[in-house]
């Protein structure tokens, strides 16, 4: 929901209406989207592995093509975008069957199922990380990369990342989502445990945790005796990540986004079973712009975190070089890229 709440923004700003339509999941986001009204559209995400459900899903994205039709009747907007993700099916199917141009934008470094299967059928496609469709001719002359937009929050928190003393103090912010947290309260805290006492002395930690690990974290930074923010979630985290001198956390695109944004350095921790290993390819891309280190799920134990935090500590120069190769791998302006391609594509002729 975050590139497209930007993308809203960008385009009203232009003078723009627009309209949210998505499913119940996300309903209880729509109040705070910059839109004229949201449309609540069934749809479902395919599980193959059970044929019955498999079944219900289709039937129930049939329904939402169908809705979703009438309400492209009733609105006749000018494009559709699509963000990826099951609940985009029904209206970007919808346009393409009312001849209504089309977008769908990619967030993340390998192609989704759902855009895959919207790819062929629309007229434009944006991608966030270059060379996403390299393999698919036909597709990449369709595709433009506009990077992944990112929430006006983050754009206001930009500011140059300043390395931290060599014997000064080290703001460390470890975060996970709502899958990644667990693993974060279970590794991190010991990491630390297991630096040396004048690495520990340095840090300041912020962390996200679930509400069942909470106290179980705090304790350990407490005896520890180690500045620590534990909360299951922050309101305001871009200005917490630009704050950071490192990160630690999952790699979801609009993760990857916002510390490419900011230019913060990171070591990532990809969400091992994704269906399409989507957030490995996000950290591979932030790794490969020398902003990132990417540590599978295998291998992010305390033994090997504190040896890369104890490494990064002793080495303000690294941690700059890092935080440079990120900013270089970020598109600040990608919500105003989108919004000029979807705007030329608003302009073109039905299909």
């Amino acid at each position: 929901m975050f590139p497209a709440e930007a993308l809203a923004a960008a385009l009203a700003a232009r003078g723009a209406a627009v309209e949210l339509a998505t499913d119940a999941r996300a309903g209880a986001y729509g109040g705070k989207f910059p839109a004229r009204a949201m449309h609540v559209i069934p749809s479902a995400t395919p599980r193959a592995r059970n044929p019955f459900a498999y079944a219900r899903a289709g039937a129930v994205i049939g329904v939402g093509v169908a809705k979703a039709y009438c309400l492209l009747g009733r609105l006749r907007p000018a494009v559709v975008v699509g963000f990826g993700g099951y609940p985009s099916i029904p209206a970007v199917l919808a346009a393409r069957l009312r001849g209504i141009p089309s977008v769908i934008h990619e967030q993340n470094g390998v192609m989704g199922r759902a855009n895959r299967l919207l790819a062929p059928r629309v007229t434009a496609i944006a991608t966030s990380f270059a060379g996403v469709l390299d393999a698919e001719p036909a597709l990449a002359a369709n595709a433009i990369r506009t990077g992944n937009p990112v929430r006006p929050a983050v754009i206001a928190a930009v500011a140059p990342y300043a390395a931290p003393d060599p014997h000064g103090p080290l703001r460390l912010l470890a975060f996970g989502g709502s899958q990644g947290a667990r693993i974060m309260a279970h590794v991190v805290p010991p990491a630390i445990e297991r630096l040396d006492p004048p690495v520990r002395a340095r840090l300041a930690v912020v962390q996200q945790a679930r509400a069942e690990d909470i106290d179980r974290v705090r304790a350990t930074y407490a005896r520890l005796d180690i500045v620590a923010d534990v909360a299951p979630f922050f309101v305001d985290l871009p200005a917490r990540i630009a704050a950071a001198h490192l990160v630690v956390s999952r790699s979801g695109a609009s993760t990857i986004a916002e510390l490419a944004a900011l230019g913060r350095p990171a070591i990532l921790v990809p969400l091992p079973h994704a269906l399409d290993q989507d957030q490995l390819a996000n950290a591979r891309a932030l790794e490969r712009a020398g902003g990132a280190i990417l540590l599978r799920q295998d291998a992010f134990t305390p033994a090997r975190l504190a040896r890369e935090i104890a490494a990064l500590a002793a080495d303000p120069a690294r941690l700059d070089a890092m935080a440079a190769g990120a900013r270089s791998a970020g598109m600040p302006d990608a919500a105003e890229r989108l919004a000029d391609l979807v705007l030329r594509v608003a302009r073109r002729p039905p299909d």
